[in-house]
């Protein structure tokens, strides 16, 4: 808590990646390395980073790309992490045990330790998207990590459509909320307006958190071409009350540091006292699948 402050830089990795393992490690680290020369202090990446997204398809083999937490992916990143003194968030697919998987963010603080472990909730089966086929619903419900620049909140990828989710996790005292993605457009889909509106949606329903709840969101998310797939990139921070600090392009990879003032979260929530008029005592319903009968 002492080393705290309202203002903290933030560094956000959107890259290709590549069919082998080791490389994407190499390549992510090599950027995570050159944000940490030019001041970041948390350091964010990309859903499932070390290799392609591989749910595009039900093929047992690429279970063998999952690795325990604590364990060999998990630790390189802490090691990374303490090397350079930064916090980072990284994505990684968790093997808990034989047949249990889950699709699982870790945060490293920056004096390598394991800061904790959130696993993804919402786990999407879309065309191109068979991730229940891989993962178990996570069930270390909505977590917020202290760490020695920030309370950080991290959902991944289809749990950034749930507002649910997000008010959660703001509610345990997130200054940030951090979505590590992997979503882009089918290349098949003839309709370019239907790709802009689905980009609209996403950057959309997450400028939202912010507003909602008074807090920072980093959403970051990959580029380049894969099987089926253009993913889409765009990776962006919104402030507070929704401004979009920094976007990336669609089709370049991208790093870059972005500056933070957490103290902004205390003057939108004052001029926008979202948390101070809601009426938690209507809300019982939330937990209903449908009320319409």
């Amino acid at each position: 808590m002492a080393d705290q402050t309202e203002k903290i830089r933030v560094g956000l990795v959107q890259l290709a990646c590549r069919g082998d393992k080791a490389a994407n490690w190499q390549a992510t680290a090599g950027k995570i390395t050159d944000l940490a020369e030019q001041g970041a202090q948390v350091i964010c990446l990309q859903e499932l980073f070390l290799s392609r997204y591989f749910c595009d398809q039900e093929d047992a083999s690429n279970f063998a790309l999952a690795e325990p937490i604590p364990g060999g992916d998990s630790q390189l990143v802490q090691d990374l992490a303490k090397e350079l003194g930064v916090v980072i968030v990284a994505s990684l697919f968790e093997r808990r045990a034989p047949g249990l998987y889950h699709n699982t963010a870790v945060v490293a603080d920056a004096d390598g330790s394991l800061a904790g472990i959130y696993r993804k909730s919402h786990i999407p089966d879309d065309p191109g998207y068979y991730e229940k086929y891989y993962f178990t619903p996570g069930d270390t419900g909505y977590r917020v990590f202290q760490t020695k620049y920030a309370r950080i909140g991290v959902l991944v990828c289809w749990d950034q459509w749930y507002p649910e989710a997000a008010r959660l996790t703001c509610l345990q005292g997130a200054e940030m909320l951090v979505y590590p993605t992997a979503i882009g457009w089918d290349l098949e889909e003839p309709d370019a307006s239907v790709n802009q509106a689905q980009h609209d949606a996403w950057r959309t329903i997450q400028r939202s958190h912010a507003i909602a709840n008074g807090v920072h969101v980093v959403a970051v998310n990959r580029t380049g071409r894969e099987v089926g797939q253009q993913f889409w990139g765009g990776s962006f921070v919104a402030d507070p009350a929704g401004v979009l600090l920094y976007e990336a392009p669609h089709d370049q990879e991208a790093s870059v540091v972005v500056d933070l003032d957490l103290s902004r979260s205390d003057t939108v929530r004052t001029q926008w006292p979202f948390l101070r008029d809601r009426r938690i005592d209507t809300y019982g319903g939330i937990t209903a699948r449908w009320l319409a009968g």
